[in-house]
């Protein structure tokens, strides 16, 4: 698979060609388009300070949606990991959006908070349910969430604050099994090209592929240091793909428990 074109952001062109604008000016809105014949429209709104907007938080939609039509939205950490997903997508029925920066603690924010904050108010428009107490599984737009943050510290906190926003504001989605989380790549490794590239996901699997390769010749090995790093194939067989990639559904006690070791508490 060929990888996508990239203009002199380093953006993809499927990733600006298929791109869902979700803030104009002081609106946040949601937009659903046309790719076909360039038509767009507002699906819905809300608004929001701009000062607290600290940029455009952008939806690359996909074909379909609602429950039962097999619709994915992933959520990824910015703009250069929304690009590397979009361009392996199916655009059928995968969808990207990406944070900017890390997110707000949801536990600890109030609702006004919650619905001015840009990343939380860009995805609940996106996600369609509304959030609590207005919460509306029936309106959701997607079969399933998947939080796929970079293999770093980084992206292991930012994706924990991504479940405790939908623990505290989506439960239901926790309780329908709607979210997962995608399981990528820290590293390769390879023995001179003589056997085939194998893949870890986490820094002790890393090591031990490492160390049992090395037992049979030269060993090269390879961190991978965000999403955007990755290969595109790599990304794409080994998360997005539905077949091969790593995931784990998320259930309301998985955030309870890590609620209970990290000594928070739940205000629910």
């Amino acid at each position: 698979m060929h990888k996508p074109q990239k203009d002199q952001t380093g953006r993809s062109a499927a990733y600006e060609k298929d791109t869902v604008w979700l803030s104009t000016d002081e609106t946040l809105a949601i937009m659903h388009a046309d790719v076909q014949t360039g038509n767009w429209w507002v699906g819905g709104m809300t608004r929001i300070s701009r000062e607290r907007f600290g940029g455009p938080v952008k939806l690359v939609d996909c074909e379909v949606h609602g429950p039962g039509s097999g619709a994915e939205l992933f959520v990824v950490e910015g703009d250069s990991a929304a690009a590397s997903v979009s361009g392996v997508r199916d655009s059928r029925y995968q969808a990207v959006v990406p944070m900017q920066g890390k997110p707000l603690n949801a536990m600890k924010a109030s609702r006004a908070k919650v619905v001015g904050h840009p990343l939380f108010a860009a995805l609940t428009t996106a996600v369609g349910t509304g959030i609590e107490p207005h919460f509306d599984l029936a309106s959701l737009r997607y079969d399933r969430i998947l939080v796929l943050m970079d293999p770093d510290a980084d992206g292991i906190h930012c994706g924990a604050l991504m479940l405790l926003f939908f623990y505290r504001w989506m439960r239901q989605l926790l309780d329908a099994g709607r979210v997962e989380i995608v399981r990528p790549p820290w590293g390769e490794v390879a023995s001179s090209g003589e056997l085939p590239v194998r893949y870890a996901f986490s820094e002790p699997q890393l090591a031990a592929l490492a160390a049992e390769i090395h037992a049979r010749g030269t060993v090269v090995t390879r961190r991978y240091r965000g999403l955007a790093a990755i290969d595109a194939a790599v990304i794409r067989d080994t998360c997005v793909v539905p077949a091969t990639r790593k995931t784990e559904r998320v259930t309301t006690a998985d955030v309870g428990a890590m609620l209970e070791m990290l000594g928070a508490y739940d205000r629910r």
